[in-house]
């Protein structure tokens, strides 16, 4: 599985979780999630490598929502696991 097929999982994720989801021109920072008029909106980053952007999303979307709850295919949660260190 591919990093940009990982990162199309978590967008979906997200969006099931009811996040807004924008992709911006961020200069390769990758993204993140923040809180926008009441709304939890991801940014994904377009000028960043899908692997970058991947990782970032999966941090912030652990950070900030209740990921033990979803399912989650075992390369991504193995993928969270060595990024929580």
């Amino acid at each position: 599985m591919t990093a940009q097929d990982k990162l199309d999982m978590l967008v979906e994720i997200a969006k099931g979780l009811g996040v807004s989801v924008r992709y911006e021109s961020m200069q390769g920072a990758g993204g993140g999630l923040c809180k926008l008029r009441d709304k939890t909106v991801l940014f994904v980053d377009m000028d960043a490598d899908a692997l970058t952007s991947y990782e970032r999303v999966l941090l912030a979307l652990a950070a900030n929502c209740d990921l033990d709850a979803i399912y989650l295919k075992p390369e991504i949660r193995q993928d969270l696991a060595h990024l929580r260190g």
